[in-house]
């Protein structure tokens, strides 16, 4: 299909589409990078081989996933117009976001009880590297909260209804991707 094809709307909306594709893709690539240096240099002599991640790291790995399957009900309830449910349930995956905001600081405490700081001469290349990679996701999954806060909005002033449903959508999949990427970053620094 000629992507000039279609009505104004249909245009619009695949516009809409490719940019959060573009914006998704950029993403990957930064953490790519990120990851790929954690690899790298986890062969150097001062790389510490027993850093465990901190218990609140795993506490919020479950809360962010209840979090996405809220998200999921929600839409599926704004879609069969059951607006009550999709109300509460945008809101529980909103106020699951920021508990899973509260307990990556909370890991981050845990990792400084251990006595590892971003950077000084008590910080190791691990815990640089685990800062910086659970605040640039932190920066992403504040950037969600703020999408969710606007899903929430649009759907108090009855945007979303079947055959409406892109922005609800867009939202969604940026609120998954943000999940599905912390399931991937807790996973790839416990192995």
């Amino acid at each position: 299909m000629d992507l000039t094809e279609g009505t104004p709307k249909q245009k619009t909306e695949r516009t809409k589409i490719m940019m959060l594709a573009f914006g998704i893709m950029s993403i990957v690539m930064m953490f790519a990078g990120f990851t790929s240096a954690y690899l790298v240099s986890s062969k150097r002599e001062d790389w510490v081989a027993d850093f465990q991640l901190p218990n609140a790291f795993l506490a919020s790995t479950v809360v962010i996933i209840i979090s996405s399957i809220a998200l999921f009900l929600a839409k599926r309830s704004i879609q069969k117009e059951k607006r009550k449910p999709g109300t509460l349930l945008l809101w529980m995956s909103f106020l699951l976001g920021t508990a899973f905001i509260f307990l990556q600081f909370r890991g981050f405490g845990q990792i400084i009880s251990e006595g590892y700081y971003f950077t000084g001469p008590t910080s190791t290349i691990n815990s640089s590297y685990i800062y910086l990679v659970v605040l640039t996701h932190l920066a992403h999954v504040f950037a969600g909260l703020i999408v969710l806060l606007v899903l929430i909005y649009k759907h108090s002033k009855q945007q979303y209804k079947p055959g409406q449903m892109l922005g609800l959508q867009l939202g969604a999949i940026f609120w998954h991707f943000v999940d599905i990427l912390w399931i991937f970053l807790f996973l790839f620094f416990i192995f």
